[in-house]
């Protein structure tokens, strides 16, 4: 008789019998792991942001002396990296986070006006700015948000500077900066004579050589003419640096609170079923279930939530993303394509959850002997 009793049969007839709890467990479920698929997609477009910036460039190499952001280093050292024969440009930059307006903040990048990267950049309107000069260009973005355009004026740190072009870039983060000549933002920063980083743009590889050993042996030339530096791969600077990781940690940090919140309410429904339906597991106990397959019984039906709730998840989190994908505000940041490992990840952390929420349950379940179970009242 045992074996001709469902566990399928019996999940869905449980998750039936209380439907608006089961609804309400699958909703809190739904809503952490759509806060996951939300926050760490985020993150994940973060990331890709600073990637742009150095792919759109041609920065392969970012010279550096500390961490992301806290590095300084000679301005001095260009010319001994220009004179490698891997090195085909080297530029000095300094970038900045700062105020400007009470409302308005922005990353503000020094470059040399010959600098290479600004190839990358699409001026709309107006023109470079000039090394020396009290110049600065705009991307397309934060001159929308603080409406100005070229010959206006604009104050950092209390200095004026004129506006002389708008220009749109690969990354958001560069659509939303400010570009200045290097030595105006060394005045205002107190770094005359030094920098924050180096980017480099190598020379193509040799023929027959990989281009992975390639870029190994730039490095290793980098390190050995400058010591005390690190010479760090674009994909490697744009991966591991602050920003992103404050972004990743938050988002997990964040997600993580909501899955515990969503763990507590599948815990809730399965100890109130449980304790429900403890004549009923007394039966089964009484036809020949043995302790394992109650346990199994009740684990089963949590990881249906689980896995029912992950699904919910999936879909309010790819609503939020396709939501900020189509703002203006956000619409170059975001997009509302989700990748097969983070839907991997919720998928698993919420069938996790829901066997971890479902333990004790299980555990109280598998404990009733038959007899104190149909006795209960």
């Amino acid at each position: 008789m045992a074996n001709s009793l469902s566990f399928t049969g019996f999940v869905l007839k449980n998750l039936r019998r209380r439907r608006l709890r089961t609804l309400l467990t699958l909703s809190g479920i739904g809503m952490a792991v759509g806060a996951f698929v939300g926050l760490v997609g985020f993150s994940s477009a973060f990331q890709q942001q600073w990637m742009r910036i150095y792919s759109s460039s041609g920065t392969d190499i970012s010279v550096i002396q500390g961490t992301f952001l806290n590095t300084t280093l000679n301005e001095s050292a260009t010319a001994e990296l220009r004179a490698l024969p891997v090195v085909a440009q080297a530029s000095p930059t300094i970038y900045n986070l700062m105020d400007l307006t009470p409302d308005v903040n922005a990353l503000v990048y020094g470059w040399n006006a010959d600098a290479f990267q600004l190839d990358s950049l699409q001026i709309l309107t107006g023109r470079r700015f000039r090394d020396g000069q009290r110049e600065v260009m705009l991307g397309d973005l934060l001159a929308q948000d603080l409406n100005k355009k070229p010959g206006e004026t604009i104050e950092l740190q209390g200095t004026p500077f004129k506006v002389t072009a708008i220009y749109h870039g690969a990354s958001t983060l560069e659509a939303a900066a400010v570009i200045m000549p290097l030595d105006q933002l060394q005045l205002l920063s107190g770094m005359q004579g030094k920098v924050s980083t180096i980017d480099v743009r190598l020379r193509p590889a040799p023929a027959g050589e990989a281009p992975e050993k390639y870029l190994k042996r730039a490095q290793a030339q980098i390190q050995s003419s400058l010591p005390g530096v690190r010479a760090v791969p674009a994909a490697e600077r744009a991966n591991d640096n602050q920003f992103v990781k404050l972004a990743q940690a938050s988002a997990w940090g964040t997600s993580l609170l909501a899955l515990l919140i969503g763990i507590l309410g599948i815990a809730n429904t399965m100890a109130m079923s449980v304790f429900e339906r403890t004549q009923e597991i007394g039966i089964l106990r009484a036809l020949g279930w043995r302790r394992w397959q109650v346990l199994a019984h009740i684990e089963i039906e949590a990881l249906a939530l689980g896995l029912g709730g992950g699904l919910l998840g999936i879909l309010l989190g790819w609503g939020a993303l396709r939501v900020l994908a189509a703002l203006p505000q956000t619409a170059s940041f975001f997009a509302a394509t989700l990748h097969w490992p983070l839907l991997a990840k919720a998928v698993g952390i919420a069938m996790l959850a829901g066997l971890i929420a479902g333990a004790l349950p299980a555990w109280r379940a598998g404990r009733l002997s038959p007899v104190d179970a149909l006795r209960h009242d």
